[in-house]
């Protein structure tokens, strides 16, 4: 099934830093020869929401996922993916 998710991108692996990346075999086998991204679902929070969230004691939500395009640290991105049968890793979609 296809979503479209927003992520604050925390990390992320370029194609050519791959093996040199500690990555799950069956994420390394998606992965191979494109990006990988892990962010924050939702996007960026500002400190209110940060706040907000601690003392609610909402959980960050953290993705991984798959794409062709690369994106920088700190960069705000919003994708259309698909789910992969590993929890929490999905592969972007062409939109």
């Amino acid at each position: 099934m296809t979503e479209t998710i927003t992520i604050e991108v925390v990390h992320a692996v370029g194609p050519e830093e791959l093996d040199e990346a500690d990555l799950q075999p069956a994420l390394r086998e998606i992965a191979d020869a494109h990006h990988v991204l892990v962010g924050r679902r939702g996007g960026r929070q500002s400190w209110l929401d940060r706040i907000r969230a601690f003392l609610a004691r909402e959980p960050v939500e953290a993705v991984t996922v798959v794409t062709d395009e690369p994106a920088s640290e700190g960069a705000e991105v919003t994708l259309r993916v698909e789910e992969t049968d590993i929890a929490g890793v999905y592969v972007a979609t062409a939109t």
